[in-house]
Protein backbone atom coordinates (compact mmCIF):
# COMPACT_ATOMS: atom_id res chain seq x y z
CA UNK A 1 0.00 0.00 0.00
CA UNK A 2 1.53 3.59 -1.00
CA UNK A 3 1.53 6.32 1.52
CA UNK A 4 -0.87 8.07 -0.29
CA UNK A 5 -3.31 5.14 -0.46
CA UNK A 6 -3.33 5.16 3.45
CA UNK A 7 -3.30 8.58 3.43
CA UNK A 8 -6.51 8.65 1.83
CA UNK A 9 -8.10 5.89 3.97
CA UNK A 10 -7.15 8.19 6.68
CA UNK A 11 -9.05 10.61 5.40
CA UNK A 12 -12.38 9.10 4.51
CA UNK A 13 -12.54 7.92 8.16
CA UNK A 14 -12.00 10.76 10.01
CA UNK A 15 -14.92 12.91 7.26
CA UNK A 16 -12.52 14.94 5.62
CA UNK A 17 -13.00 13.35 2.08
CA UNK A 18 -15.72 11.20 0.91
CA UNK A 19 -15.75 7.85 0.81
CA UNK A 20 -15.92 5.81 -2.32
CA UNK A 21 -19.02 3.98 -0.94
CA UNK A 22 -21.31 4.31 1.53
CA UNK A 23 -23.74 1.92 2.72
CA UNK A 24 -26.79 3.34 4.75
CA UNK A 25 -29.95 2.15 7.08
CA UNK A 26 -28.18 -1.80 7.86
CA UNK A 27 -28.25 -3.64 11.18
CA UNK A 28 -24.59 -3.76 11.44
CA UNK A 29 -23.77 -7.69 12.81
CA UNK A 30 -21.14 -6.74 15.16
CA UNK A 31 -18.66 -10.58 15.71
CA UNK A 32 -16.40 -7.98 18.55
CA UNK A 33 -19.36 -7.35 20.92
CA UNK A 34 -22.28 -9.96 19.76
CA UNK A 35 -24.64 -6.96 18.99
CA UNK A 36 -26.42 -5.30 16.14
CA UNK A 37 -25.44 -1.86 15.74
CA UNK A 38 -26.85 0.89 13.52
CA UNK A 39 -24.60 3.71 11.52
CA UNK A 40 -23.16 4.13 7.90
CA UNK A 41 -20.44 2.22 6.58
CA UNK A 42 -17.90 4.05 4.94
CA UNK A 43 -15.65 2.12 2.08
CA UNK A 44 -12.92 3.38 0.48
CA UNK A 45 -10.42 1.26 -1.62
CA UNK A 46 -12.26 -2.09 -0.94
CA UNK A 47 -11.59 -1.70 2.86
CA UNK A 48 -14.16 -0.43 5.63
CA UNK A 49 -13.02 2.80 7.12
CA UNK A 50 -15.42 4.25 9.16
CA UNK A 51 -18.87 3.26 10.97
CA UNK A 52 -20.97 6.48 12.13
CA UNK A 53 -22.45 8.96 10.38
CA UNK A 54 -20.77 9.51 6.56
CA UNK A 55 -21.20 10.86 2.95
CA UNK A 56 -19.88 8.79 -0.71
CA UNK A 57 -19.61 9.06 -3.45
CA UNK A 58 -21.95 6.50 -3.73
CA UNK A 59 -24.21 5.52 -1.32
CA UNK A 60 -26.09 1.88 -1.27
CA UNK A 61 -29.25 1.76 0.90
CA UNK A 62 -29.08 -1.92 2.51
CA UNK A 63 -33.10 -1.30 3.60
CA UNK A 64 -32.78 -2.17 7.03
CA UNK A 65 -31.19 -5.50 6.26
CA UNK A 66 -28.57 -7.32 8.35
CA UNK A 67 -24.73 -6.81 7.23
CA UNK A 68 -23.10 -9.57 8.36
CA UNK A 69 -18.97 -10.82 7.74
CA UNK A 70 -18.87 -12.82 4.69
CA UNK A 71 -18.43 -16.25 5.44
CA UNK A 72 -14.88 -18.26 5.51
CA UNK A 73 -13.99 -21.66 5.34
CA UNK A 74 -11.08 -22.91 7.24
CA UNK A 75 -9.95 -26.08 5.62
CA UNK A 76 -10.91 -27.23 1.96
CA UNK A 77 -9.69 -29.00 -0.85
CA UNK A 78 -10.94 -27.74 -4.07
CA UNK A 79 -10.32 -30.21 -6.41
CA UNK A 80 -12.96 -32.22 -4.53
CA UNK A 81 -15.60 -30.07 -6.24
CA UNK A 82 -14.33 -31.15 -9.59
CA UNK A 83 -14.35 -28.01 -10.87
CA UNK A 84 -11.18 -25.58 -11.42
CA UNK A 85 -10.80 -22.48 -8.96
CA UNK A 86 -12.73 -20.21 -10.59
CA UNK A 87 -15.84 -22.29 -10.98
CA UNK A 88 -15.49 -23.07 -7.41
CA UNK A 89 -15.25 -19.42 -6.65
CA UNK A 90 -18.62 -18.47 -8.53
CA UNK A 91 -20.18 -21.59 -6.16
CA UNK A 92 -18.96 -20.52 -3.24
CA UNK A 93 -19.70 -16.44 -4.13
CA UNK A 94 -23.43 -17.45 -4.19
CA UNK A 95 -23.33 -18.97 -0.59
CA UNK A 96 -21.86 -15.97 1.36
CA UNK A 97 -18.41 -17.28 1.16
CA UNK A 98 -15.24 -14.71 -0.03
CA UNK A 99 -12.54 -16.12 2.04
CA UNK A 100 -11.08 -19.98 2.12
CA UNK A 101 -7.70 -21.66 3.42
CA UNK A 102 -7.22 -24.26 0.85
CA UNK A 103 -4.83 -27.28 0.56
CA UNK A 104 -4.15 -28.68 -2.80
CA UNK A 105 -2.79 -32.04 -1.79
CA UNK A 106 -4.91 -33.76 -4.19
CA UNK A 107 -3.40 -32.19 -7.10
CA UNK A 108 -0.21 -32.50 -5.28
CA UNK A 109 -0.03 -36.07 -5.21
CA UNK A 110 -0.91 -36.26 -8.79
CA UNK A 111 1.34 -33.51 -10.55
CA UNK A 112 3.92 -32.42 -7.33
CA UNK A 113 4.70 -29.01 -7.12
CA UNK A 114 3.45 -28.39 -10.92
CA UNK A 115 0.28 -29.20 -9.81
CA UNK A 116 0.29 -27.03 -6.38
CA UNK A 117 1.93 -23.88 -8.72
CA UNK A 118 -1.09 -24.00 -11.02
CA UNK A 119 -3.45 -23.80 -8.42
CA UNK A 120 -1.33 -20.80 -6.48
CA UNK A 121 -1.06 -19.44 -9.97
CA UNK A 122 -5.01 -20.25 -11.25
CA UNK A 123 -6.58 -17.48 -8.33
CA UNK A 124 -4.74 -14.48 -8.78
CA UNK A 125 -6.72 -12.55 -10.50
CA UNK A 126 -10.04 -14.19 -8.97
CA UNK A 127 -12.76 -11.48 -7.07
CA UNK A 128 -12.39 -14.13 -3.82
CA UNK A 129 -9.90 -14.38 -1.55
CA UNK A 130 -8.08 -17.98 -1.65
CA UNK A 131 -5.41 -18.55 0.85
CA UNK A 132 -3.22 -21.86 0.49
CA UNK A 133 -1.59 -23.88 3.35
CA UNK A 134 1.16 -26.02 1.34
CA UNK A 135 0.98 -30.19 1.53
CA UNK A 136 3.07 -31.39 4.16
CA UNK A 137 2.81 -35.24 3.03
CA UNK A 138 3.10 -35.62 -0.48
CA UNK A 139 2.70 -39.18 -0.65
CA UNK A 140 0.50 -39.31 2.22
CA UNK A 141 2.46 -42.37 3.65
CA UNK A 142 4.82 -44.93 1.76
CA UNK A 143 2.04 -47.35 2.17
CA UNK A 144 0.82 -46.69 -1.26
CA UNK A 145 1.98 -45.41 -5.11
CA UNK A 146 1.22 -41.55 -5.64
CA UNK A 147 2.03 -39.70 -8.92
CA UNK A 148 4.63 -37.28 -6.97
CA UNK A 149 6.72 -36.27 -3.76
CA UNK A 150 7.05 -33.16 -2.38
CA UNK A 151 10.11 -32.64 -0.55
CA UNK A 152 11.20 -29.99 2.34
CA UNK A 153 13.10 -28.18 -0.77
CA UNK A 154 10.01 -28.51 -3.31
CA UNK A 155 7.88 -26.34 -0.88
CA UNK A 156 10.71 -23.56 0.04
CA UNK A 157 10.34 -21.24 -3.07
CA UNK A 158 6.45 -22.19 -2.63
CA UNK A 159 6.63 -19.99 0.77
CA UNK A 160 7.20 -16.63 -1.31
CA UNK A 161 3.83 -16.46 -2.76
CA UNK A 162 1.72 -14.02 -0.49
CA UNK A 163 -1.26 -16.09 -0.40
CA UNK A 164 0.50 -18.74 1.12
CA UNK A 165 -0.11 -18.79 4.96
CA UNK A 166 1.50 -21.95 5.92
CA UNK A 167 2.09 -26.09 6.04
CA UNK A 168 -1.36 -28.03 5.65
CA UNK A 169 -2.64 -31.09 7.29
CA UNK A 170 0.22 -32.91 8.94
CA UNK A 171 -1.20 -36.38 8.44
CA UNK A 172 2.06 -38.56 9.05
CA UNK A 173 1.37 -38.37 12.79
CA UNK A 174 4.79 -41.06 12.98
CA UNK A 175 6.74 -38.79 10.87
CA UNK A 176 6.47 -35.93 13.53
CA UNK A 177 6.58 -38.36 16.81
CA UNK A 178 9.89 -40.05 15.26
CA UNK A 179 10.88 -36.87 14.00
CA UNK A 180 11.46 -38.20 10.31
CA UNK A 181 14.04 -35.91 9.01
CA UNK A 182 11.91 -34.45 6.23
CA UNK A 183 9.04 -33.84 8.42
CA UNK A 184 11.17 -32.49 10.51
CA UNK A 185 12.21 -29.54 8.18
CA UNK A 186 8.93 -29.13 6.53
CA UNK A 187 7.86 -28.16 10.31
CA UNK A 188 10.64 -26.08 11.36
CA UNK A 189 10.72 -23.95 8.10
CA UNK A 190 7.30 -23.27 9.13
CA UNK A 191 7.43 -22.22 12.03
CA UNK A 192 10.85 -20.39 11.62
CA UNK A 193 8.83 -18.07 8.76
CA UNK A 194 6.02 -17.53 11.37
CA UNK A 195 3.75 -19.74 9.56
CA UNK A 196 0.89 -21.75 10.82
CA UNK A 197 0.36 -25.71 10.76
CA UNK A 198 -2.75 -27.37 10.26
CA UNK A 199 -3.36 -31.22 11.98
CA UNK A 200 -4.85 -34.16 11.14
CA UNK A 201 -5.04 -35.80 14.34
CA UNK A 202 -6.96 -38.58 13.15
CA UNK A 203 -7.44 -41.40 16.15
CA UNK A 204 -5.05 -39.30 18.14
CA UNK A 205 -4.96 -38.66 22.18
CA UNK A 206 -3.47 -38.40 25.25
CA UNK A 207 0.31 -37.87 24.90
CA UNK A 208 0.09 -38.00 20.69
CA UNK A 209 -1.91 -34.59 20.54
CA UNK A 210 1.02 -32.99 23.09
CA UNK A 211 3.14 -34.17 20.58
CA UNK A 212 1.36 -32.36 17.82
CA UNK A 213 0.89 -29.24 20.06
CA UNK A 214 4.61 -28.79 20.45
CA UNK A 215 5.67 -29.30 16.79
CA UNK A 216 3.65 -26.02 16.48
CA UNK A 217 0.24 -27.79 15.59
CA UNK A 218 -2.66 -26.07 15.88
CA UNK A 219 -5.94 -27.21 14.41
CA UNK A 220 -7.56 -30.45 14.09
CA UNK A 221 -10.64 -31.18 11.52
CA UNK A 222 -10.68 -34.91 12.10
CA UNK A 223 -12.44 -34.65 15.26
CA UNK A 224 -15.31 -36.79 15.03
CA UNK A 225 -17.16 -37.25 18.87
CA UNK A 226 -17.40 -34.82 21.37
CA UNK A 227 -14.88 -36.93 23.87
CA UNK A 228 -11.95 -35.76 20.76
CA UNK A 229 -13.49 -32.41 20.46
CA UNK A 230 -12.84 -31.61 24.33
CA UNK A 231 -9.78 -33.10 24.27
CA UNK A 232 -8.48 -30.97 21.65
CA UNK A 233 -9.92 -27.99 23.18
CA UNK A 234 -8.21 -28.65 26.56
CA UNK A 235 -5.00 -29.03 24.36
CA UNK A 236 -5.32 -25.65 23.37
CA UNK A 237 -6.34 -26.06 19.67
CA UNK A 238 -8.79 -24.62 17.42
CA UNK A 239 -11.13 -27.35 16.66
CA UNK A 240 -12.57 -27.31 13.15
CA UNK A 241 -16.30 -28.83 13.16
CA UNK A 242 -16.55 -30.16 9.46
CA UNK A 243 -19.26 -31.23 7.51
CA UNK A 244 -18.33 -32.85 4.00
CA UNK A 245 -20.31 -34.62 1.47
CA UNK A 246 -19.00 -38.61 3.24
CA UNK A 247 -17.75 -37.10 6.60
CA UNK A 248 -20.77 -35.04 8.63
CA UNK A 249 -19.08 -34.42 11.93
CA UNK A 250 -21.52 -31.31 12.95
CA UNK A 251 -24.15 -32.90 14.76
CA UNK A 252 -21.81 -34.35 17.19
CA UNK A 253 -19.40 -32.08 17.38
CA UNK A 254 -21.80 -28.71 18.05
CA UNK A 255 -23.05 -30.52 21.34
CA UNK A 256 -19.40 -29.12 22.85
CA UNK A 257 -19.85 -25.29 21.84
CA UNK A 258 -21.39 -23.07 24.47
CA UNK A 259 -20.83 -19.41 25.00
CA UNK A 260 -17.89 -19.53 26.87
CA UNK A 261 -15.79 -21.76 24.24
CA UNK A 262 -17.55 -20.57 21.01
CA UNK A 263 -13.80 -18.43 20.25
CA UNK A 264 -12.25 -21.83 19.82
CA UNK A 265 -14.17 -23.51 16.90
CA UNK A 266 -15.19 -22.98 13.32
CA UNK A 267 -16.18 -24.29 10.10
CA UNK A 268 -14.69 -26.12 7.44
CA UNK A 269 -15.96 -28.14 4.49
CA UNK A 270 -12.81 -30.21 3.56
CA UNK A 271 -13.87 -32.57 0.82
CA UNK A 272 -17.75 -31.28 -0.69
CA UNK A 273 -19.41 -32.35 -3.81
CA UNK A 274 -20.37 -29.50 -5.94
CA UNK A 275 -24.00 -30.80 -6.14
CA UNK A 276 -24.10 -31.14 -2.08
CA UNK A 277 -23.35 -27.24 -2.25
CA UNK A 278 -25.58 -26.15 -4.92
CA UNK A 279 -28.26 -28.28 -3.42
CA UNK A 280 -27.58 -27.59 0.53
CA UNK A 281 -24.66 -24.72 0.42
CA UNK A 282 -21.43 -24.41 1.82
CA UNK A 283 -20.44 -22.82 5.22
CA UNK A 284 -23.89 -20.33 4.98
CA UNK A 285 -25.30 -24.18 5.50
CA UNK A 286 -23.09 -24.49 8.48
CA UNK A 287 -24.07 -21.58 10.47
CA UNK A 288 -27.91 -22.32 9.74
CA UNK A 289 -27.63 -25.89 11.08
CA UNK A 290 -26.33 -23.99 14.49
CA UNK A 291 -28.80 -21.56 14.75
CA UNK A 292 -30.92 -24.83 14.55
CA UNK A 293 -29.04 -26.06 17.58
CA UNK A 294 -30.71 -23.20 19.72
CA UNK A 295 -27.06 -21.47 19.76
CA UNK A 296 -27.03 -17.37 19.32
CA UNK A 297 -27.06 -15.87 15.85
CA UNK A 298 -24.22 -13.49 16.34
CA UNK A 299 -22.35 -16.80 17.94
CA UNK A 300 -23.03 -19.08 14.69
CA UNK A 301 -21.98 -16.06 12.31
CA UNK A 302 -18.57 -15.51 14.40
CA UNK A 303 -17.93 -19.31 14.00
CA UNK A 304 -18.22 -18.83 10.24
CA UNK A 305 -16.32 -15.59 9.70
CA UNK A 306 -13.99 -13.92 12.83
CA UNK A 307 -12.81 -17.43 14.47
CA UNK A 308 -11.58 -19.04 11.06
CA UNK A 309 -9.91 -15.27 10.62
CA UNK A 310 -7.90 -15.45 13.34
CA UNK A 311 -7.14 -18.94 13.85
CA UNK A 312 -5.41 -18.17 10.03
CA UNK A 313 -3.94 -14.97 11.40
CA UNK A 314 -6.02 -13.11 8.83
CA UNK A 315 -6.22 -9.85 10.42
CA UNK A 316 -8.13 -8.03 7.52
CA UNK A 317 -11.05 -10.33 7.51
CA UNK A 318 -13.96 -11.64 9.65
CA UNK A 319 -15.58 -8.55 10.67
CA UNK A 320 -17.31 -5.42 9.99
CA UNK A 321 -15.30 -2.98 11.42
CA UNK A 322 -12.99 -0.21 10.12
CA UNK A 323 -9.54 -1.69 8.63
CA UNK A 324 -11.52 -4.84 8.29
CA UNK A 325 -11.64 -5.65 4.31
CA UNK A 326 -15.16 -4.82 2.66
CA UNK A 327 -16.18 -8.70 2.36
CA UNK A 328 -19.56 -8.65 3.75
CA UNK A 329 -23.65 -9.95 2.96
CA UNK A 330 -26.61 -8.00 3.20
CA UNK A 331 -28.95 -11.13 5.18
CA UNK A 332 -32.79 -10.73 5.25
CA UNK A 333 -33.11 -12.39 8.85
CA UNK A 334 -30.63 -14.23 11.46
CA UNK A 335 -32.57 -17.50 11.54
CA UNK A 336 -32.70 -18.41 7.79
CA UNK A 337 -29.36 -16.18 6.94
CA UNK A 338 -30.84 -15.64 3.96
CA UNK A 339 -28.24 -14.04 1.61
CA UNK A 340 -29.80 -11.02 -0.74
CA UNK A 341 -26.28 -9.70 -1.96
CA UNK A 342 -22.74 -10.26 -1.55
CA UNK A 343 -20.20 -7.94 -1.41
CA UNK A 344 -16.27 -8.50 -2.28
CA UNK A 345 -13.64 -5.44 -1.32
CA UNK A 346 -17.14 -3.28 -1.61
CA UNK A 347 -18.29 -4.25 -5.31
CA UNK A 348 -21.08 -6.46 -5.19
CA UNK A 349 -20.33 -9.93 -6.71
CA UNK A 350 -23.84 -11.35 -6.22
CA UNK A 351 -27.23 -9.84 -6.10
CA UNK A 352 -30.70 -12.29 -5.44
CA UNK A 353 -28.24 -15.68 -6.19
CA UNK A 354 -26.58 -14.04 -9.22
CA UNK A 355 -22.95 -13.37 -9.86
CA UNK A 356 -22.38 -9.74 -10.97
CA UNK A 357 -18.84 -9.95 -12.25
CA UNK A 358 -16.39 -11.98 -14.13
CA UNK A 359 -14.43 -15.03 -13.13
CA UNK A 360 -11.90 -15.98 -15.95
CA UNK A 361 -10.62 -19.43 -15.65
CA UNK A 362 -6.49 -19.90 -16.26
CA UNK A 363 -5.86 -23.06 -18.42
CA UNK A 364 -3.96 -25.78 -17.00
CA UNK A 365 -0.27 -26.75 -18.33
CA UNK A 366 -0.25 -30.14 -20.17
CA UNK A 367 1.78 -31.46 -17.53
CA UNK A 368 -1.75 -31.61 -16.10
CA UNK A 369 -2.99 -33.38 -18.88
CA UNK A 370 -3.11 -36.97 -19.61
CA UNK A 371 -2.42 -38.30 -16.64
CA UNK A 372 -4.13 -41.62 -16.33
CA UNK A 373 -1.56 -44.32 -17.02
CA UNK A 374 -2.04 -48.04 -16.20
CA UNK A 375 -1.87 -51.21 -18.38
CA UNK A 376 -5.49 -52.73 -19.18
CA UNK A 377 -7.07 -54.73 -16.62
CA UNK A 378 -8.05 -58.33 -17.09
CA UNK A 379 -10.91 -60.32 -15.40
CA UNK A 380 -8.20 -62.54 -14.07
CA UNK A 381 -6.52 -59.40 -12.15
CA UNK A 382 -9.08 -59.17 -9.75
CA UNK A 383 -9.42 -62.57 -8.54
CA UNK A 384 -8.90 -62.93 -4.64
CA UNK A 385 -8.15 -66.32 -3.41
CA UNK A 386 -9.10 -67.53 -0.26
CA UNK A 387 -7.33 -70.67 1.80
CA UNK A 388 -11.15 -70.93 3.85
CA UNK A 389 -14.39 -68.95 4.27
CA UNK A 390 -12.66 -66.23 6.65
CA UNK A 391 -11.92 -62.90 4.97
CA UNK A 392 -10.84 -59.37 6.17
CA UNK A 393 -13.42 -56.95 5.16
CA UNK A 394 -13.86 -53.40 5.14
CA UNK A 395 -17.24 -51.94 6.26
CA UNK A 396 -18.45 -48.76 5.90
CA UNK A 397 -19.27 -46.70 8.54
CA UNK A 398 -22.50 -44.45 7.50
CA UNK A 399 -21.61 -40.34 7.03
CA UNK A 400 -18.51 -41.35 8.16
CA UNK A 401 -15.00 -41.60 6.18
CA UNK A 402 -13.59 -43.56 8.59
CA UNK A 403 -14.10 -47.88 8.31
CA UNK A 404 -14.60 -51.16 10.19
CA UNK A 405 -12.29 -53.94 10.11
CA UNK A 406 -14.63 -57.03 10.12
CA UNK A 407 -13.77 -60.84 9.88
CA UNK A 408 -16.37 -62.65 8.70
CA UNK A 409 -17.25 -65.69 6.29
CA UNK A 410 -17.52 -64.76 2.82
CA UNK A 411 -18.54 -66.34 -0.79
CA UNK A 412 -16.41 -68.25 -2.86
CA UNK A 413 -16.88 -70.09 -6.10
CA UNK A 414 -15.37 -73.90 -6.62
CA UNK A 415 -12.29 -72.51 -7.00
CA UNK A 416 -12.09 -71.25 -3.62
CA UNK A 417 -12.55 -67.75 -4.69
CA UNK A 418 -14.36 -64.79 -3.51
CA UNK A 419 -17.36 -63.62 -5.40
CA UNK A 420 -19.33 -60.91 -4.69
CA UNK A 421 -22.96 -61.17 -3.07
CA UNK A 422 -25.47 -58.74 -3.71
CA UNK A 423 -27.97 -60.29 -0.81
CA UNK A 424 -24.66 -59.69 1.95
CA UNK A 425 -24.05 -56.29 0.66
CA UNK A 426 -20.53 -57.71 -0.13
CA UNK A 427 -18.62 -56.68 -3.44
CA UNK A 428 -14.96 -56.73 -5.17
CA UNK A 429 -12.74 -53.61 -4.48
CA UNK A 430 -9.88 -52.42 -6.61
CA UNK A 431 -7.16 -50.28 -6.35
CA UNK A 432 -5.03 -49.82 -9.56
CA UNK A 433 -2.14 -48.10 -9.80
CA UNK A 434 -2.49 -45.34 -12.73
CA UNK A 435 0.27 -43.02 -12.41
CA UNK A 436 3.64 -44.69 -13.59
CA UNK A 437 1.80 -48.11 -14.73
CA UNK A 438 3.76 -50.14 -12.38
CA UNK A 439 0.80 -53.15 -12.51
CA UNK A 440 0.06 -52.49 -9.17
CA UNK A 441 -3.47 -54.01 -8.18
CA UNK A 442 -4.70 -53.99 -4.79
CA UNK A 443 -7.80 -55.95 -3.81
CA UNK A 444 -10.43 -55.96 -1.15
CA UNK A 445 -13.57 -56.86 -0.07
CA UNK A 446 -16.26 -54.33 0.99
CA UNK A 447 -19.19 -54.41 2.85
CA UNK A 448 -22.47 -51.21 3.05
CA UNK A 449 -21.87 -49.54 -0.01
CA UNK A 450 -24.96 -51.21 -1.61
CA UNK A 451 -24.69 -51.68 -5.41
CA UNK A 452 -27.26 -54.16 -6.23
CA UNK A 453 -25.65 -54.85 -9.58
CA UNK A 454 -22.93 -53.23 -11.93
CA UNK A 455 -19.60 -51.39 -11.13
CA UNK A 456 -18.79 -48.17 -10.35
CA UNK A 457 -15.08 -46.36 -10.88
CA UNK A 458 -13.16 -43.07 -9.88
CA UNK A 459 -9.47 -41.85 -10.25
CA UNK A 460 -10.69 -39.31 -7.17
CA UNK A 461 -9.12 -41.43 -4.55
CA UNK A 462 -7.55 -39.98 -1.60
CA UNK A 463 -4.73 -38.92 -1.07
CA UNK A 464 -2.78 -40.63 -3.96
CA UNK A 465 -5.80 -40.50 -6.42
CA UNK A 466 -5.48 -44.05 -7.97
CA UNK A 467 -8.25 -45.74 -9.54
CA UNK A 468 -10.57 -47.17 -7.45
CA UNK A 469 -13.29 -49.72 -8.82
CA UNK A 470 -15.91 -51.23 -6.79
CA UNK A 471 -18.19 -53.84 -8.66
CA UNK A 472 -20.85 -57.20 -7.99
CA UNK A 473 -19.00 -58.41 -11.19
CA UNK A 474 -15.84 -58.40 -12.68
CA UNK A 475 -16.49 -58.19 -16.27
CA UNK A 476 -18.58 -54.56 -15.41
CA UNK A 477 -15.43 -53.80 -12.98
CA UNK A 478 -12.86 -54.41 -16.32
CA UNK A 479 -15.00 -51.74 -18.65
CA UNK A 480 -15.23 -49.36 -16.01
CA UNK A 481 -11.55 -49.38 -15.72
CA UNK A 482 -10.98 -49.10 -20.06
CA UNK A 483 -13.61 -46.37 -19.91
CA UNK A 484 -11.56 -44.38 -17.00
CA UNK A 485 -8.44 -44.99 -19.52
CA UNK A 486 -10.62 -43.43 -22.57
CA UNK A 487 -11.38 -39.94 -20.51
CA UNK A 488 -8.94 -39.61 -19.01
CA UNK A 489 -10.04 -39.50 -15.37
CA UNK A 490 -12.97 -39.00 -13.65
CA UNK A 491 -16.46 -40.93 -12.60
CA UNK A 492 -17.69 -43.95 -14.34
CA UNK A 493 -20.84 -46.25 -14.00
CA UNK A 494 -21.56 -49.47 -15.33
CA UNK A 495 -23.96 -51.38 -15.75
CA UNK A 496 -24.45 -54.96 -17.50
CA UNK A 497 -21.88 -54.37 -19.84
CA UNK A 498 -23.07 -50.78 -20.81
CA UNK A 499 -21.42 -47.54 -19.57
CA UNK A 500 -24.52 -45.46 -18.53
CA UNK A 501 -23.07 -42.35 -16.57
CA UNK A 502 -19.52 -40.35 -16.52
CA UNK A 503 -17.82 -37.10 -15.61
CA UNK A 504 -14.47 -36.74 -17.81
CA UNK A 505 -12.34 -35.08 -15.43
CA UNK A 506 -8.96 -34.52 -17.52
CA UNK A 507 -7.25 -31.97 -15.15
CA UNK A 508 -5.03 -34.37 -13.20
CA UNK A 509 -7.82 -37.14 -12.93
CA UNK A 510 -9.59 -34.76 -10.44
CA UNK A 511 -11.28 -31.38 -12.01
CA UNK A 512 -13.05 -31.19 -14.95
CA UNK A 513 -12.62 -27.82 -17.67
CA UNK A 514 -16.31 -27.59 -17.82
CA UNK A 515 -18.37 -25.07 -15.84
CA UNK A 516 -20.06 -25.60 -12.67
CA UNK A 517 -23.34 -25.60 -14.05
CA UNK A 518 -22.28 -28.43 -16.74
CA UNK A 519 -20.46 -30.50 -13.90
CA UNK A 520 -23.53 -30.20 -12.36
CA UNK A 521 -26.14 -31.38 -15.11
CA UNK A 522 -23.00 -34.69 -15.28
CA UNK A 523 -23.80 -34.93 -11.81
CA UNK A 524 -27.22 -35.13 -11.76
CA UNK A 525 -26.79 -38.04 -14.77
CA UNK A 526 -24.54 -40.08 -12.49
CA UNK A 527 -27.21 -40.37 -9.45
CA UNK A 528 -29.80 -41.69 -11.85
CA UNK A 529 -27.42 -44.41 -13.01
CA UNK A 530 -26.24 -45.14 -9.67
CA UNK A 531 -30.19 -45.13 -8.43
CA UNK A 532 -30.61 -47.64 -11.89
CA UNK A 533 -27.96 -50.15 -10.03
CA UNK A 534 -29.82 -49.98 -6.73
CA UNK A 535 -27.90 -46.77 -4.83
CA UNK A 536 -29.89 -45.15 -2.50
CA UNK A 537 -31.29 -41.81 -3.34
CA UNK A 538 -29.55 -40.22 -0.67
CA UNK A 539 -26.21 -41.40 -0.30
CA UNK A 540 -23.32 -40.76 -2.28
CA UNK A 541 -21.07 -43.74 -3.27
CA UNK A 542 -18.22 -41.80 -5.00
CA UNK A 543 -16.98 -39.66 -2.14
CA UNK A 544 -17.03 -42.70 0.07
CA UNK A 545 -15.71 -44.63 -2.42
CA UNK A 546 -12.81 -41.99 -2.39
CA UNK A 547 -11.99 -42.10 1.11
CA UNK A 548 -11.39 -46.04 1.20
CA UNK A 549 -7.81 -46.03 -0.57
CA UNK A 550 -6.97 -43.07 2.25
CA UNK A 551 -4.59 -45.33 4.88
CA UNK A 552 -4.30 -42.41 7.63
CA UNK A 553 -8.20 -42.83 8.35
CA UNK A 554 -9.27 -46.30 10.62
CA UNK A 555 -9.39 -49.01 10.31
CA UNK A 556 -9.19 -50.78 7.45
CA UNK A 557 -8.47 -49.39 3.85
CA UNK A 558 -7.23 -50.71 0.45
CA UNK A 559 -4.02 -49.00 -1.19
CA UNK A 560 -2.53 -50.33 -4.80
CA UNK A 561 -0.15 -52.37 -2.15
CA UNK A 562 -2.89 -54.32 -0.64
CA UNK A 563 -5.16 -54.02 2.34
CA UNK A 564 -4.00 -51.90 5.02
CA UNK A 565 -5.01 -52.32 8.93
CA UNK A 566 -4.05 -48.59 10.38
CA UNK A 567 -4.46 -49.98 13.67
CA UNK A 568 -1.16 -51.86 13.17
CA UNK A 569 0.18 -49.52 10.30
CA UNK A 570 0.83 -51.97 8.03
CA UNK A 571 -0.77 -54.25 5.28
CA UNK A 572 -2.40 -57.45 5.92
CA UNK A 573 -3.69 -60.39 3.49
CA UNK A 574 -7.44 -60.60 2.26
CA UNK A 575 -7.37 -64.24 3.71
CA UNK A 576 -7.19 -64.02 7.25
CA UNK A 577 -5.77 -67.79 7.18
CA UNK A 578 -2.56 -66.03 4.97
CA UNK A 579 0.53 -64.23 6.68
CA UNK A 580 0.19 -60.61 7.08
CA UNK A 581 2.22 -58.73 3.90
CA UNK A 582 4.90 -57.17 5.58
Amino acid sequence: MSDKTFINKIQVSSGRELADIVIKNGKIVNVFSSEIMEGDLAIKDGYIVGIGEYEGKKVIDANHRYISPAFIDGHVHIESSMVTPSEFAKVQLVHGVTTMICDPHEIANVAGVKGIEYMLKSVLDLPFDYYFMLPSCVPATPFEHAGATVTSEGLLPLYDYDHVLGLAEVMNFPGVENADKDMIDKLVTAKNRGKKIDGHAAGLFGKQLDVYMTAGIRTDHEGTTVDEANERLQKGMYVMIREGTAAKDFRQLIQVVNERNARRFLFVTDDRHLDDIIKEGSIDHMARMTIEEGIDPITSIQMATLNAAECFGLNEHGAIAPGYKANFLFLDDLSSLHISSVYKDGICVVNNGEIKVDLESVSPPSELMDSINFHPIKEADLSIPLLGESANVIELIPNSIATNHLIESVPTNNEQHFIPSIERDLLKLAVVERHDATGNIGLGILKGLGLQAGAIATTVAHDSHNLIIAGANDPDMVLAAKTIQTIQGGLVVVNAGEVIATIALPVAGLMSLDSYEQVNTKLEEISLALQWIGVKKDFNPFLTLSFLALPVIPELKLTDQGLFDNRKFKHISVDVLNHPIE
